[in-house]
């Protein structure tokens, strides 16, 4: 009976136990990383060196740290600190100090008490500069915290009577970059090159200024500095410093004197107005004219980095008065920079003296005028001419800078233009390349205040036997837009580009467009030179010009510009010139404006292009761009073949739309492919295909299948090819590629056997949905009833369901959505281009060379609308049999000769085993991206949600491609087998 008893209890007893661990809930473990302050600690005590802890501290430097674990290491090593007395370990510390105040997420506010407690028994000035420059970090991580600031302002006031130079330039690095202009200091110590103010309250910069004289350069450097740090922070320099930084320009030190260049400069932009004193004599000026005549001192100083710095400075100073600025084209005292004393004055002076002429010497009593003695120079002798000194200078930085500046002042003044033109192109001649690339850029700047004399014209035009080709299309563009005085100087201008033409036949292009614009803007000028140029005689038949030469070319070009501005020139065409002009205007209408001829056909007038241009027709074609975006939205209500013939013929007008307004051509393209999208879409989603069973519409679904890839490559042309987009553009197509993605899923469900292909295809799909919804949550309220706002909506039952039944779900969603609608930005939308000019593709001649080794193709292409060419522009070279090479070209071969205009200029090495006879290779430019499901042009949705791109796997992290951006050019060339 107690042996039942017993096992009755027992049961009873399993059972309640049993209950309870069924009840209880499970425990989560949660891993935590060790941590590193203790790790630290006990590394530290390990060490039994001071070697060995400042190798273990240098390797600790290279390891990040966590937020939460920050506070806890800084006690750690500032234990230490107080136990270490090697300088080196403690330098090492104070320098991890500051590098663990920046870490991200720390607010370093907990340590400052003890960051200023180490300063207090220090005694190494090294360590104590390294402690000052912590301080100055932790200051500048808490902009919010005036106390601090405060507090450790008075720290740094505190040790600036140092001894130690470094010491003094910390704590004066520190005054700049965090003290308070309006809050009064209290300054008691009696440190070097200051003053004992006991009591004192003094301003930052009165105690910055004081350490303009101290002793050591490098401090004085650092003080002006800080006083620039206060300007930088938005705080007023009083104007009392004015003096003190004209006495450092005759500094000793070079770093003293480009510094106070900068001091100097700064004050003459807040006080231009201010009236200021000349030593030694009772005449004033303006602060900004005194501080010009200063600066311009400075081009003559002995260091060519003050000499650089002070001809930065001078372009920048547009307030100077303009008989200052024309001095310094002169080497000789302007008479009114200098004030002569008058006849009555000296007669004064004479009489006071009581001394008379007494007759015995010859002509002493006639005027004397010295000029050091009897003037007063409002400007220092050693300022004139400094743009002159400066164009002279042996270091061609100095020269660039002084170019630089000229063109600066010359933009704003006219006539100081005029006059600083010799001397602009006399640098044409400069031995440095740089220089006249860059004197050759000023003058085009300053091109439309000048006027080209003759003989300016044949130093000008010298340049263009120039190797370097840089060089000769910057001369190109700058005779576009330069303005010439006579005739002779245009017969000049044609006859030196023509022989640039004969040198350099590969500046063809340039020339022409050289010509055109000289044309244009002298019509006056060429009118008296056409029966010359095209050789024609009032009586006589002159042969027919060969249209294949390029010369004959431009001097068309350059008549044909000139010719809608002398309504009496075309009386002067012979017969073969209308024929030319007629073909010329077919083949190279970019160059060959339309023109009225009297009485010919107007084929040539060309009436619809003039009626089509200017703003009034630019609006109404915006209008119509938009109007046809809202018909479209129309197709809704419409059946399947309406609404494809509804699509294809919006496809047309915006397409021709394109074509007859080059302002709108980027935006018309960039909607006539996206509604190419929906029409492909829409052909893929036909009632008769998704009606059959799979093996009945095999036609259908390849048809279906290719749609789908061919909407994809469309959607990444339109988000790289064209820029100006906004992010709700870029939202539409991101939710048609998302369109296509859900056509390809239910294709490869309907055409592939498989299971784990497509729950992987599933997977991969949802998680598109997941992107697109971070990605583009502030447009989510524009895609109201689209394919992606029902996905959404239905995205709980997604993430349940099978494979199969999310492939049916996807299918009716698909055919249900309608056609999201296309809305235009407020900017305009530009298409990225690529035009080949070299090779043309026209030679018959095959370019031969040894198989096995290589040749140089010359590649030469414009670029417009592409934002960093350097790292996406590929060249693709495609063989006869197949092969393809990609290269990369250098990041040296592209400049930039306009705004968004790239120029490419490279060499492309080509090599194949021999071949029987010739035979063409493809060349073209590529355009290369790497795109994601959370790629976007707006960089802001990338930063926004740049945390969530971190958990994408990395298969789903990138979908890299090329879009062709140029039309192939096709090049003959030959490998021939290598002799034996």
């Amino acid at each position: 009976m107690a042996a039942h008893l017993k096992r009755r209890v027992y049961e009873e007893f399993s059972k309640v136990v049993q209950i309870h661990h069924e009840e209880a809930p499970a425990k989560k473990l949660r891993l935590s990383k060790p941590s590193k302050s203790a790790a630290l600690h006990i590394d530290l005590c390990k060490t039994t060196n001071s070697t060995d802890a400042l190798q273990y501290l240098l390797q600790f430097a290279r390891k990040p740290v966590e937020a939460e674990s920050v506070e806890g290491v800084v006690r750690i090593l500032l234990e230490y600190y107080y136990k270490e007395t090697d300088n080196s370990v403690r330098l090492k510390i104070a320098s991890l100090l500051g590098l663990l105040s920046k870490t991200q997420g720390f607010s370093p506010d907990c340590i400052v008490d003890d960051a200023i407690n180490t300063l207090v028994n220090e005694k190494s000035h090294q360590v104590l500069a390294q402690l000052l420059d912590t301080l100055l970090v932790i200051g500048s991580q808490l902009p919010e915290s005036p106390s601090v600031r405060q507090m450790l302002v008075e720290v740094a006031c505190k040790h600036l009577s140092d001894s130690y130079f470094g010491v003094r330039n910390k704590c004066l690095q520190l005054l700049g970059c965090l003290g308070l202009v309006d809050t009064p200091l209290n300054k008691d110590s009696d440190g070097v090159g200051t003053l004992r103010h006991t009591g004192a309250q003094r301003d930052v910069q009165t105690i910055i200024s004081d350490y303009f004289g101290d002793q050591d350069p490098r401090v004085r450097t650092a003080a002006i500095k800080a006083m620039l740090q206060l300007h930088e922070r938005g705080m007023k320099i009083q104007q009392i410093i004015y003096d003190q930084a004209c006495r450092l320009l005759s500094d000793d030190y070079e770093q003293v004197r480009s510094a106070a260049v900068q001091m100097v400069w700064v004050l003459s932009q807040l006080y231009p107005e201010s009236i200021v004193p000349i030593p030694s004599s009772n005449e004033e000026i303006r602060l900004v004219d005194d501080a010009f005549g200063k600066i311009s001192h400075m081009v003559s100083d002995g260091s060519w980095m003050v000499r650089v710095q002070a001809g930065k400075t001078l372009g920048s100073m547009l307030q100077v008065s303009p008989h200052f600025l024309e001095q310094t084209l002169d080497k000789k005292l302007m008479s009114d920079l200098r004030r002569k004393r008058t006849a009555h004055e000296r007669a004064k002076e004479l009489f006071a003296s009581g001394e008379f002429s007494s007759g015995r010497k010859w002509a002493d009593d006639a005027p004397k005028e010295k000029l050091d003695t009897n003037t007063v120079n409002l400007i220092a002798s050693g300022a004139c001419g400094a743009f002159v000194h400066g164009l002279e200078d042996e270091m061609f930085e100095v020269r660039i800078a002084a170019v630089d500046a000229l063109c600066q002042l010359a933009r704003s003044s006219p006539s100081f233009a005029e006059k600083c033109l010799d001397f602009l192109v006399d640098m044409f001649n400069d031995e440095i390349e740089e220089v006249r690339l860059q004197s050759i850029h000023a003058l085009r700047e300053i091109s439309t205040h000048i006027t080209l004399r003759e003989d300016q014209l044949d130093t000008v035009l010298a340049v263009l036997e120039d190797s370097s080709r840089d060089i000769r299309e910057a001369l190109h563009e700058l005779l576009c837009f330069t303005n010439v005085s006579t005739k002779e100087c245009i017969q000049l201008a044609l006859l030196e580009l023509l022989k640039n033409l004969n040198k350099y036949p590969t500046d063809r292009n340039s020339v022409w467009k050289c010509l055109k614009f000289l044309g244009s803007r002298h019509p006056t000028l060429v009118l008296p030179l056409v029966s010359e140029l095209l050789s024609t005689h009032p009586y006589f038949d002159t042969p027919e010009p060969d249209m294949d030469d390029p010369a004959y070319i431009a001097v068309l070009v350059l008549v044909f510009n000139a010719a809608p501005s002398c309504p009496t020139m075309p009386a002067l065409f012979s017969d073969h010139t209308f024929r030319h002009y007629a073909y010329l205007r077919d083949s190279l209408s970019h160059l060959v404006p339309p023109l009225r001829l009297p009485g010919r056909k107007q084929v040539y007038g060309l009436d619809s292009v003039d009626s089509g241009s200017g703003p009034g027709s630019v609006e109404s074609a915006q209008v119509f761009l938009q109007q046809s975006l809202n018909r479209v939205s129309t197709i809704q209500n419409l059946e399947a073949p309406g609404s494809q013939d509804l699509l294809n013929f919006t496809i047309r007008d915006l397409q021709r739309l394109g074509e007859l307004q080059p302002e709108l051509a980027g935006a018309a393209d960039f909607c006539a492919t996206y509604l190419r999208c929906q029409l492909l879409l829409m052909k893929a989603l036909q009632e008769k295909l998704w009606n059959l069973a799979v093996p009945l519409c095999l036609k259908q679904n390849v048809t279906a299948t290719a749609a789908a890839q061919q909407i994809l490559e469309e959607t990444y042309k339109l988000e790289f090819l064209y820029s100006g987009l906004e992010n709700r553009q870029v939202a539409s197509i991101h939710h048609v590629r998302l369109q296509a993605k859900a056509l390809q899923l239910i294709l490869t469900a309907r055409t592939k056997q498989g299971l784990d292909l497509l729950m992987s295809s599933c997977e991969k799909f949802l998680q598109e949905i997941d992107s697109f919804q971070r990605l583009f949550l502030t447009e989510l309220p524009h895609l109201q009833d689209s394919f992606v706002d029902k996905l959404l909506e239905l995205m709980p039952r997604l993430s349940n369901c099978k494979p199969a039944e999310l492939v049916k779900i996807l299918q009716t969603t698909l055919r249900q959505s309608g056609l999201l609608q296309l809305q235009l930005p407020n900017q305009q939308i530009h298409r990225a281009t690529a035009t080949i000019i070299e090779p043309t593709g026209e030679s018959d001649n095959p370019l031969r060379f040894t198989s096995g080794l290589v040749v140089a193709l010359d590649i030469d292409a414009t670029l417009e609308h592409i934002q960093d060419p350097q790292k996406s522009v590929k060249v693709q070279v495609l063989y006869p049999d197949g092969q393809s090479h990609v290269i990369h070209p250098k990041p040296g071969d592209f400049r930039k000769p306009g705004p968004h205009r790239h120029r490419l200029i490279t060499q492309v090495y080509l090599s194949h085993t021999a071949w029987t006879e010739p035979s063409q290779i493809e060349v073209r430019l590529l355009l290369a991206y790497s795109s994601s499901s959370f790629s976007s042009l707006s960089s802001l949705a990338v930063n926004q949600w740049s945390e969530s791109m971190d958990s994408v796997p990395p298969s789903e992290a990138a979908v890299e491609g090329t879009i062709e951006l140029s039309k192939a050019v096709k090049v003959f060339i030959m490998p021939k087998p290598a002799r034996r």
